[in-house]
């Protein structure tokens, strides 16, 4: 994995630390994966993996075992609120950007906020948060027992430096910190 870390930008705080944000993301299918009520899921999922790999801020991603694409940032596993139902897998993402404001902006603007507005007819309504965030050294690749671990985190203990959300973000030194609303603006208008 030498390569991914000389990819992309990375930010530098002051005392000279670089610091990359880190985006888990799980969800639970209400039906079994292949069941066609997921078709529109499905159908999606390429291009919106596409879309990120060009979307501003965007570093890398983790793959899947045995899918084309990037490879898998570790073994994969599930946080605990999955329930293996036969499908082998349950909706997660792992990737690595440069700040705030650009996960954010792929997230609730264009393609992808398009299909989260149609998420409760795919995915049970989580009793766990749908995502955690955390920041990593510029040298460092997450894998998916980390993130796993820091979802728990979150869960258990609401938003800290240690995994947060985007109500509740931290910056890279570990404060309290605002979403950038103009640059979050700026962004989401390329993703419109």
């Amino acid at each position: 994995m030498g390569p991914l870390l000389a990819i992309g930008a990375s930010i530098t705080e002051p005392g000279g630390m670089s610091q990359r944000l880190v985006l888990y993301t799980f969800g639970v299918f209400i039906e079994r994966a292949e069941n066609p009520a997921n078709d529109g899921f499905h159908r999606r999922n390429d291009p919106i993996l596409a879309a990120v790999e060009r979307a501003p801020g965007f570093i890398a991603r983790s793959g899947y075992a045995g899918d084309p694409g990037p490879a898998s940032w570790g073994r994969e596993t599930y946080p605990r609120f999955y329930e293996e139902r036969g499908d082998g897998w349950s909706p997660a993402t792992l990737s690595l950007w440069e700040d705030l404001e650009s996960p954010m902006a792929f997230s609730y603007f264009g393609l992808h906020a398009e299909a989260l507005s149609h998420g409760r007819s795919w995915f049970r309504k989580p009793a766990w948060p749908p995502y955690a965030l955390w920041w990593v050294d510029a040298d460092t690749v997450p894998d998916w027992t980390e993130a796993v671990a820091r979802h728990a985190h979150l869960h258990e203990h609401g938003p800290t430096t240690h995994a947060f959300n985007f109500k509740h973000p931290f910056d890279a030194a570990g404060r309290p910190a605002d979403i950038d609303r103009d640059r979050l603006k700026a962004l989401a208008g390329r993703e419109a």
